[in-house]
């Protein structure tokens, strides 16, 4: 008996890719990543303000943000195989009416509990959409323009950070927290709006079942992929949770400026996401070592050179090009390690960089705790920097990104 990798569906048929509608239902796709990586990263600079009017702790209400990520994490492969026969733009127009539904109860939300039960939501959205959305770009445009159009989805995660989140944040200033999150459910009901315009039926081309989760997973290629997601988001977010308070007890700068400074980081993400979305197809090796090494590079220095703005905001520059390629080569790690298998490999790439964000900040909290945010710093760059040794000594066949075939099937 041969067990295959995939599960062909009764409809495998691929929507027309004409230029136009492919490239407006790859926006609608990004826009869609937008609204979530908003609502998601939105607590972070309302946190004060939600829990004084429920009167929990900051680190009660920082449950906001620690829930979603576990819960992605969880439920990337429960949603994917429950879902498997369900045409996909029906789970992300359904996706995307959930998150709208739990901005809506966060805003309208009398007690702490029915925040956390709306954070609930946003974590199921956040497993299920990545999962379909990660690896979509192949089936919404010509195979020539599928590098191109995976980067602009991901560009929705730093666009999340350098637009998002600090307009959520202003909003919520002026008018209020709850005003803010339902602004961003407005968003994202007139995103689920276009998608609906937009996006063509796409019946599953393969069935996701455990065991091709199981089968992709076993393969070498995988588990590579995976190690390195591990190394890079653990040290990313064990750093990036707590910038703010580097940058505001070494490099001393108030609060407008650690603004202007995350900004800058956030732009310099999108040059980064970009870059690493080019360069990963025909150098992948080369795309996530140089993005790990400036990752290492940059926060090693922060320590010595960032008590001074200039060289604070130099590094952050770098930081953010760095990490920008990050989830742009990590999915095309487990795209390339699982070619027969692309939405298994979206959902292995969604559980794992989800898990390892949540356990990075918890990580990174418990060494600032502990020791010191610049201790924190030298930790991170040299768990980047093992990334990148990583990836110079693997030359083995079985962990070698970019063979053409998938391994061959296992015969029982």
């Amino acid at each position: 008996m041969t067990t295959s990798a995939t599960t062909p569906s009764v409809r495998t048929a691929t929507p027309p890719r004409t230029p136009v509608h492919g490239r407006l239902a790859v926006l609608a796709v990004m826009l869609g990543i937008f609204s979530l990586v908003t609502s998601e990263i939105l607590p972070i600079g309302l946190l004060t303000s939600i829990g004084s009017d429920f009167a929990v702790s900051d680190g009660t209400a920082g449950l906001m943000m620690t829930m979603p990520g576990l819960l992605a994490a969880v439920c990337a492969p429960l949603v994917t195989v429950a879902t498997a026969r369900v045409d996909r733009r029906v789970m992300l127009c359904a996706f995307m009416l959930l998150l709208a539904l739990a901005d809506f109860l966060t805003a309208a939300a009398t007690d702490y509990r029915l925040v956390l039960v709306s954070r609930v939501l946003v974590g199921i959205t956040i497993g299920g959409f990545w999962s379909i959305a990660a690896g979509l770009a192949g089936r919404l445009v010509r195979p020539a323009s599928v590098a191109g159009a995976t980067a602009v989805i991901f560009s929705a995660v730093p666009l999340g950070s350098v637009l998002g989140v600090p307009a959520g944040t202003l909003i919520g200033d002026l008018a209020g927290w709850r005003t803010a999150f339902a602004v961003v459910g407005v968003v994202t009901v007139a995103v689920l709006v276009l998608m609906l315009l937009v996006i063509p039926a796409l019946p599953p081309a393969t069935v996701t079942r455990a065991s091709v989760l199981r089968t992709a997973l076993g393969r070498g290629g995988t588990r590579f992929a995976l190690f390195l997601t591990v190394l890079l988001v653990l040290s990313h977010f064990a750093m990036y949770t707590y910038v703010t308070p580097f940058l505001e007890q070494v490099t001393h700068v108030g609060p407008a400026l650690v603004t202007v400074f995350l900004l800058i980081y956030g732009a310099a993400g999108i040059v980064g996401n970009f870059a690493g979305g080019a360069l990963v197809p025909r150098r992948p090796r080369v795309a996530v070592a140089l993005a790990a090494g400036l990752i290492a590079t940059a926060t090693a220095l922060l320590p010595v050179l960032g008590d001074r703005r200039a060289g604070a905001v130099v590094l952050l520059v770098f930081w953010g090009v760095a990490y920008g390629a990050v989830p742009v080569c990590s999915q095309a790690w487990f795209a390339r390690a699982a070619p027969d298998a692309p939405e298994a490999a979206s959902v292995l790439f969604t559980a794992s960089f989800q898990a390892t964000l949540a356990l990075g900040a918890l990580a990174g909290g418990a060494v600032l705790d502990h020791v010191s945010v610049s201790a924190l710093m030298l930790l991170g760059a040299a768990t980047a920097a093992l990334a990148v040794i990583t990836v110079l000594m693997a030359g083995t066949r079985s962990v070698r990104l970019g063979t053409r075939a998938a391994p061959a099937p296992r015969r029982t």
